[in-house]
């Protein structure tokens, strides 16, 4: 009987690990979006040392693509709110 609730059921673990993951995403999208926009973001350690990056790290599109990732980041820890966590019948496979 146990067993078999502890297959069915996602355990308290599961749901506390997934929440976190939630908050992380949701965080590392937030700054993604942001930080490229920001004085920080022109003045760091690569750009001092490796003026040959600014070009590249400065450039708005490549801005772009970074606020891009923390979109992307965002979108997935939304999408992992909604879903379910634990599979259908259809595909659950059962021991012989």
């Amino acid at each position: 009987m146990f067993r078999s609730a502890c297959r069915i059921y996602p355990s308290f673990m599961n749901r506390m690990l997934s929440a976190l993951l939630v908050v992380i995403l949701c965080i590392m999208g937030a700054i993604l979006f942001y930080l490229p926009w920001t004085s920080i973001w022109e003045k760091n350690y690569f750009l001092s040392h490796f003026p040959s990056l600014m070009r590249i790290l400065l450039h708005p599109a490549f801005r772009g693509a970074v606020s891009g990732l923390g979109v992307l980041d965002i979108f997935l820890a939304v999408n992992m709110i909604g879903s379910d966590p634990t599979p259908s019948a259809a595909s659950r496979v059962h021991p012989q």
